[in-house]
């Protein structure tokens, strides 16, 4: 039987990579880096071989999807920051089989679902971020759950979060479930990115407050009244994909039943006007 062994939301910012190479960001994101290796770490030690990431770099206008080849392997350039992500090479082996149990699941649930295993389909870099610093931890399979979700609810999000978990379960697998994106996500404006220092700063004082309050909730376990607030934070703090992927990994912990202390691995800190950090959610 398998289990999610570990669940975490987890930043992308592409000034991760930007921090290894030279130039003005360098050794700026050295946190967040030590903080996605330390989650590989703890998940490693708990006998993880998989990872599900639910991205919200991947848009969907219909239907829930999920990318579960059998093998990620290319060069990838980002359409949005090509300046910041460019011929980065990735090879990761999938895991199709979850896969495809995590798509008949959410479908038998009412939310319809398809797996793809195409060769053409790239992994988007809210999963190839994350996946560059774990896999120098540990080395998973990866299954990437599509999580900027334009014309879905996040009852429907809860439900695929709900699907991963039987699938998981029905399964011999050990997994990390990840809900790859930021807190608040309002970028700033491109007129005002250079005078306000940008990369570093956040975009709005009331969306830095609301982050804060809600890491305390997190790490106090008050998940039940963060949930009655999650619809109004992601619209009035314009959370990343409309916070589709933290509805998906709350569906697969118990929803408000979920009374885990949280743990933050990396302080928060502002990138490009929003809110980010790596917390973990234990299981």
């Amino acid at each position: 039987m398998g289990e999610i062994v570990l669940a975490a939301k987890m930043t992308h910012v592409p000034t991760m990579l930007m921090s290894e190479q030279d130039g003005p960001v360098r050794g700026k994101r050295q946190a967040a880096i030590d903080g996605h290796r330390e989650i590989a770490r703890r998940v490693k030690a708990l006998g993880a071989d998989t990872v599900v990431i639910c991205d919200t770099h991947w848009v969907i206008n219909a239907g829930f999807h999920i990318n579960a080849n059998a093998r990620f392997e290319g060069l990838f350039t980002s359409n949005e920051f090509p300046q910041f992500i460019q011929n980065l090479p990735y090879a990761y082996d999938g895991n199709p089989e979850l896969g495809d149990a995590i798509a008949r699941a959410a479908s038998d649930m009412g939310a319809y679902t398809l797996c793809h295993q195409l060769d053409s389909l790239e992994l988007e870099y809210g999963t190839l971020v994350p996946m560059r610093f774990m896999s120098r931890e540990h080395d998973m399979k990866v299954v990437s759950v599509a999580a900027w979700a334009t014309v879905h609810d996040h009852d429907e999000s809860r439900v695929v979060g709900e699907a991963i978990r039987a699938a998981v379960e029905a399964s011999d697998s050990k997994v990390l479930l990840v809900a790859s994106g930021s807190l608040s996500h309002k970028i700033w404006a491109n007129k005002d990115y250079a005078a306000n220092n940008g990369t570093f700063t956040i975009s709005s004082e009331f969306n830095r407050q609301m982050d804060l309050h809600v890491l305390e909730m997190w790490q106090r376990g008050d998940h039940a009244t963060f949930l009655k607030m999650l619809g109004e934070y992601a619209q009035f703090c314009c959370g990343e994909g409309s916070m589709h992927d933290t509805a998906m990994l709350y569906g697969a912990l118990g929803w408000d039943a979920y009374a885990g202390k949280c743990e933050v691995v990396t302080d928060y800190f502002p990138s490009s006007g929003t809110g980010q950090t790596n917390v973990i959610f234990p299981v």
